[in-house]
């Protein structure tokens, strides 16, 4: 990153090839594409907003063969790399989505396309927002596109898939904001389920599944399966737009479960559970013995309680105990007659 007017900035570098001219004196310099480049990207950046979710382009410039682009920079981590890691959980895809949808609509608000919505050109910042950039370099690629193929659409196409290559988000049958938001629902697609809803092997194949609308299932999308569903229409009129994906991704996440209320309903327990029974503290000595003979007792019910307890007297001090008693009631009813007879 370099420090451009005090603010941080990334830079994005665009190969300018050799222009050839018929007839062009040699030895002289060539044409160069920088200029209409540069004029395109100026005209962007004037026209462009400011937004909370928007990455703001700074400025470009030529130097030698390639365009250098300026763009805002933010301490973050590339979409591309969180997405590396495999699908992200439904919700917060759904907070990613409001965000680009914000952003989204205040460059079609500002007369603009962006053109160049791919998981490059998403910064996830540190408190979880996400931020769209690529504006300025998506219009930059875009006008070179035009430039090299000129009035003959086959050598745009052409031109397009060297530069671009089989990525489905730059694919859009139409043009204009509908282009953007079908680029969201191939997005949003992708961070759910961890891979295009079109083939990507080739870009014949791929333009042709986005021309009939056959896209992979969206079983994997979760609660925003209906949503995904419909940006991925081919008709750009039954699409919606920015702001009510936007509205709809703010009603999706106001209804979202608290955290962890979806995971297992009781943590893992370091060491195995028993069969049955509750986990009761340890005790020691005799505590302990008679603590856990009650616990069974109290599993075995009150029945079996009484058929197995073992007696509180033992047998062998029954007859020494009944013939104390007998001689203790006589000396009682002695004591008694003698008390009588005065």
């Amino acid at each position: 990153m370099d420090v451009h007017g005090g603010a941080r900035v990334r830079l994005f570098g665009l190969e300018l090839p050799e222009l050839l001219v018929p007839g062009h004196p040699s030895g002289e310099p060539a044409p160069s594409y920088a200029p209409r480049l540069t004029a395109r990207v100026a005209q962007v950046a004037a026209a462009a907003g400011t937004h909370p979710r928007l990455l703001r382009g700074l400025a470009a410039g030529p130097e030698g063969e390639v365009l250098w682009v300026a763009e805002e920079a933010v301490p973050g981590v590339p979409l591309e790399l969180l997405a590396a890691a495999g699908p992200l959980p439904p919700y917060r895809v759904a907070e990613i989505g409001a965000d680009l949808a914000a952003a989204l609509r205040s460059v079609h608000e500002d007369g603009l396309t962006h053109g160049n919505l791919t998981l490059r050109t998403v910064l996830v910042c540190e408190d979880g927002a996400a931020m769209l950039g690529g504006l300025l370099l998506g219009a930059a690629e875009e006008e070179l596109c035009a430039a090299l193929g000129g009035e003959v659409p086959r050598r745009v196409y052409e031109t397009r898939a060297l530069m671009l290559g089989p990525l489905a988000e730059r694919w859009a049958i139409d043009a204009g904001a509908p282009a953007d938001t079908w680029a969201l629902g191939v997005l949003l697609y992708r961070l759910l389920t961890g891979h295009g809803p079109y083939p990507e092997t080739d870009l014949p194949t791929l333009l042709a599944a986005v021309r009939d609308g056959h896209h992979h299932p969206a079983d994997g999308c979760g609660p925003l399966r209906p949503l995904v569903e419909r940006l991925l229409r081919p008709g750009a009129a039954a699409r919606p737009d920015a702001a009510a994906v936007q509205r709809e991704l703010r009603v999706l996440l106001a209804s979202a479960p608290e955290p962890g209320l979806a995971g297992p309903a009781e943590p893992p327990l370091p060491v195995a559970r028993p069969a049955a029974g509750p986990l009761v503290p340890r005790q020691r000595g005799r505590r302990a013995a008679r603590a856990a003979a009650g616990a069974v007792a109290d599993r075995q019910g009150p029945d079996r309680q009484g058929a197995q307890r073992p007696p509180r007297i033992p047998p062998r001090l029954l007859g020494p105990l009944l013939l104390g008693g007998v001689l203790l009631l006589l000396v009682a009813g002695l004591a008694g007659i003698v008390a009588v007879a005065g």
